[in-house]
């Protein structure tokens, strides 16, 4: 039974990668995270209470130091999956500040804790001892028409959020570089999936098709991203953060690229299928373009040969199945839904600048 810390384990991805180590491993788990307006801990509320034994909840900033210290001290992990962070482009615009403070200096604040843990464990402990920053695709910037994102494409992001990232990533590198500590990078294409905070274009969609509300797409909607299934990506993130080698990035995708109004218009059949309603008829006339956002990158997409080629990777679910099930599942957990937007949120556009 290996210990495994998890960052931001009450967001959207962090949940999926704790509920995916507590259901299909032996591990045991500590959850850290502040539990801000996209925290929620009925995201792994189920795993938890099936594996109470293997799992323990920690409310902490990882920007304070002393607290991140005393949860290395008090569980000695044996991996650090670092997945806090401030992530909505749309937020990283109107107020960029946080993201600076938790994505940079709170990154910074995780290697110094970790590496001081590090520094003082037992050789073999030490030569096992792995952190694993999840990242996101959007360091890179914007591609053309054509090519790919790989581990060696240059840096160049264009939102406050990206450039944060972007920080928080070279910092990893440096302290591997510097001091030593064993470090692992993932950069991903967008996620989608159950338990989504609904300030993002899917869950945005489906909660406001559902209502009957207009539908906004930014632009013409030609923007064009890859799109990867929440539950593909934990497996991943969990077989790099085992058997990665240190020092490496890892880019995870779906191979799966849809323009945005694409997803849109796919999100309002899958609605209209599953969820019909006469008062609001085809959800497709819900659609409305709106301002573009500033700086809207044209595209991402990832090459993911890497890690199909090193680890054997290779995410199981395609757009359409997993769209289908991230549809179901909202149909299906009305109240989680409820109780996320009863906070201060309430599907308002944001990123307006």
């Amino acid at each position: 039974m290996a210990t495994v810390l998890v960052t931001g384990g009450a967001g959207f991805i962090g949940s999926a990668v704790v509920r995916k180590l507590l259901n299909d491993t032996t591990d045991f788990v500590v959850n850290v995270d502040k539990l801000t307006y996209a925290g929620n801990l009925d995201s792994v509320a189920q795993a938890a209470k099936k594996h109470p034994d293997r799992y323990a909840f920690e409310q902490v900033d990882i920007c304070d130091g002393a607290r991140v210290a005393a949860v290395f001290a008090k569980y000695k992990p044996d991996y650090v999956m670092h997945l806090a962070a401030e992530s909505h482009v749309d937020r990283s615009i109107d107020g960029p500040g946080e993201f600076i403070q938790t994505n940079i200096f709170g990154t910074y604040t995780m290697l110094q804790a970790a590496r001081a843990y590090w520094q003082e464990l037992g050789e073999d402990k030490k030569k096992a001892f792995r952190l694993h920053h999840i990242s996101t695709d959007e360091v890179y910037g914007s591609l053309g028409a054509t090519g790919l994102f790989t581990e060696t494409t240059p840096y160049s992001p264009n939102s406050p959020y990206s450039a944060s990232k972007a920080s928080s990533d070279h910092l990893v590198r440096a302290w591997k570089e510097t001091y030593g500590l064993p470090t692992i990078v993932t950069n991903c294409s967008n996620n989608y999936g159950p338990y989504h905070f609904p300030e993002k274009l899917i869950p945005l969609m489906i909660l406001n098709g559902l209502a009957g509300k207009n539908l906004p797409v930014y632009g013409t909607g030609d923007n064009i991203r890859d799109w990867l299934f929440v539950e593909d990506h934990a497996e991943a993130l969990v077989l790099v953060a085992k058997k990665g080698r240190v020092g490496e990035t890892y880019n995870i995708g779906g191979n799966c690229e849809r323009t945005n109004l694409d997803v849109v218009h796919a999100i309002c059949d899958l609605l209209d299928e599953l969820a019909p309603d006469a008062k609001i008829g085809r959800r497709r006339a819900l659609i409305k373009f709106v301002a573009d956002r500033p700086g809207h990158d044209k595209r991402y997409a990832i090459d993911a040969s890497k890690i199909k080629r090193e680890l054997g990777f290779s995410p199981k679910e395609t757009f359409e199945t997993g769209l289908k099930k991230t549809v179901q599942w909202y149909l299906d957990n009305q109240p989680w839904v409820k109780r996320v937007l009863d906070g201060s949120y309430k599907l308002e556009r944001l990123g307006l600048g």
